[in-house]
């Protein structure tokens, strides 16, 4: 019986004899993660909310400028006295406003038809959560590598871009760009599918309105 007294007493003993031994290295394990808690919570509030204020302000002219074609290399260098969106997305990394400012730089490089720079932007802009800009940046590259004939990228990301979220706006619009870079692979039967997702779940798309005729062609290569 006494050997039962002692088996139910040792592990009490084993472990407040750990935490005794272990103290003092358990209170600096302790004290270094608030101690980091509170670094990021300075960090947050300190520097990234002041800096976010100062990159929106900033963002706003550089956005005016875009939407001026004649201006538009003010929007991406800067007019000397506001920051255009290069600067932006350098100056303030880590901002909702470089974030933005990446989609805007991929954008007006793709339109000067510089695709490589408007890969390189595009591609350094993280999903928002957005329905609408999170896909429209995703088939952006896809434009992007299809006007540089990279046909097997363009549909890699004509693809992301239909799936990561499903409405009436840009799914059918990427699904139809998939549509023809399969065309441009030769895959018809991929296309041929592709082309009918659009008439059986977005008949109401604009995209749906023609797309009978890009049907009977895929189909009519597939023979």
């Amino acid at each position: 019986m006494s050997n039962k007294n002692v088996n139910q007493t040792e592990p009490k003993k084993l472990s407040g004899s750990f935490f005794q031994d272990n103290q003092k290295s358990i209170t600096f394990i302790v004290g270094g993660i608030i101690l980091l808690i509170l670094l990021y919570l300075g960090y947050q509030r300190l520097y990234l909310a002041p800096r976010a204020e100062k990159a929106a302000n900033q963002l706003y002219k550089a956005e005016e400028y875009a939407a001026i074609d004649s201006l538009q290399a003010k929007a991406i260098e800067g007019d000397g006295s506001f920051l255009g969106f290069k600067e932006i997305a350098e100056e303030y990394s880590n901002t909702k406003s470089a974030n933005i400012a990446n989609a805007y730089l991929g954008g007006l490089y793709l339109r000067q038809g510089n695709f490589q720079e408007a890969i390189k932007y595009l591609q350094k802009y993280s999903d928002t959560g957005s329905e609408i800009l999170d896909p429209l940046v995703t088939g952006l590259i896809g434009d992007a590598y299809s006007e540089s004939k990279d046909y097997k990228s363009a549909a890699d990301h004509y693809k992301k871009a239909a799936q990561k979220s499903k409405n009436t706006y840009t799914t059918p619009l990427f699904l139809k760009k998939l549509g023809l870079v399969y065309e441009a692979l030769e895959d018809f039967k991929n296309a041929e599918e592709t082309y009918q997702s659009i008439k059986t779940a977005y008949p109401n798309s604009p995209e749906a309105n023609l797309i009978d005729g890009l049907i009977a062609r895929a189909q009519a290569k597939q023979q």
